[in-house]
């Protein structure tokens, strides 16, 4: 048995461990407390409403077609055994985010989803190196792509809870105040990646998960639009990050159309 081979069946291995982890997480209630919960013990603006948290079945299900699609024959061998190398590294991570985070182990949590984070950033720049096929973009690029987009809001999300736990003061700012700065830094970094990666989806998780934030906000069993300032920030932090999707679209067909016609470059 090959090196290459041995790292995929480890790679499959860890996402299957993760998934089940994750799942029995909240079938069995590890500690009491399924993983909701405990984010429900911490309470902060930046939380979304539940139906947000619904990607994850989108994430588990695409990373499954990855982990099956990499044990088909290709010429990406030598990617697969780099991302793979990540991949393994993130799951494993997952795996223990969860003890942690349901034991209560709030800034464990926060190390454990930044090993996430750079897992994903790694295998994010990886992909940037290659060129790939329409059939590899869809089922290895969409796959890290979406996932690396949530940890990036979970990831800031997961501070702010290890934050909240501390009882930090905001330095004597309102929470809504601090919640439109972390709002606003999130975007930015969002947005940056977004052109960097030249990936529709990583935005698309973005308004995903700001959409989830405006339900918790505007919402009865939420914060019923107690925090206008919120609402504005966040609706146009969406609207920013729609528009940004709008732009790469543009320059992208641009560039489909300078490289089939090298003449026009000077034209357009």
């Amino acid at each position: 048995m090959n090196k290459n081979l041995i790292i995929k069946i480890l790679a499959l291995i860890s996402y299957v461990v993760m998934v089940v982890i994750n799942s029995l997480a909240n079938i069995l209630d590890f500690n009491n407390y399924t993983t909701g919960e405990i984010s429900n013990l911490y309470p902060n603006l930046f939380a979304p409403a539940g139906i947000a948290f619904s990607i994850w079945g989108l994430i588990y299900l695409l990373l499954f077609v990855y982990s099956i699609y990499q044990f088909k024959k290709s010429d990406n061998e030598e990617l697969y055994r780099k991302i793979n190398i990540y991949f393994i590294l993130s799951s494993v991570a997952n795996i223990l985010w969860i003890f942690s985070w349901h034991n209560n182990i709030i800034s464990l949590s926060v190390l454990l989803i930044a090993i996430i984070l750079f897992s994903l950033i790694k295998i994010a720049d990886l992909l940037n190196k290659e060129k790939l096929s329409k059939r590899d973009a869809i089922l290895i690029a969409l796959p890290f792509t979406i996932y690396f987009g949530w940890i990036t809001v979970a990831t800031i999300a997961n501070i702010t809870t290890f934050l909240v736990s501390l009882g930090w003061g905001r330095f004597g700012l309102p929470d809504y105040i601090w919640m439109i700065i972390i709002l606003l830094i999130a975007t930015s970094i969002g947005v940056l990646r977004l052109f960097k990666d030249k990936r529709y989806s990583y935005g698309l998780v973005f308004i995903w998960a700001y959409t989830g934030i405006l339900i918790k906000h505007i919402s009865s069993s939420g914060f019923a639009g107690r925090y206008m300032q919120v609402i504005i920030t966040t609706s146009i932090c969406i609207l920013v990050f729609l528009i940004s999707e709008i732009i790469l679209y543009i320059k992208s067909r641009k560039n489909k159309i300078i490289s089939k016609n090298p003449e026009i470059k000077n034209v357009l």
